[in-house]
Formats: structure tokens, sequence, C-alpha cells
């Protein structure tokens, strides 16, 4: 599991300018949700490190199109 969390990491640092505070706590929030879902039966590290890029950027708001800007017209 370890190794899906440094690779969301990694990836996520790249699409994301933040602060090493900022990603410190996302590295804590990301490792608490794979844990549930290593634990619900998830074992598979390529759908762990997709689930963990989708959760992070539900979290900031990049995957609602309102958040991100769009209006629509």
């Amino acid at each position: 599991m370890d190794a899906a969390i440094d690779r969301i990491m990694q990836t996520y640092d790249l699409l994301m300018n933040r602060s090493a505070a900022a990603s410190a706590e996302a590295r804590v929030r990301v490792t608490d949700y794979l844990a549930a879902l290593f634990e619900a039966g998830e074992k598979d590290m390529h759908r762990l490190t997709v689930c963990g890029l989708t959760y992070l950027r539900e979290l900031d708001g990049s995957n609602d199109p309102v958040k991100a800007g769009f209006t629509g017209l």
C-alpha cells in the first residue's frame, strides 16, 4: 500500500502546486482513505492509486466543474 501512496503523492504533487504542509496533510488523508479501502478488500495497487488520486481531486474541488470555473456558457 505504501507504493500506491507514494505514487499518488508523486503524481498529485506534479498536478497541483501545493505547499509542503498541504502536501503532508493530503498524504495523511489519502493514507487513511486507502487504509479503509484496503481493509474493505481492495488489494489492486493500480486501482488503489486511481481511487486515491480521485479522492484528492474531490477534496480540492478540481473534479467539480463549477469550482474549477466552468459556468456552462
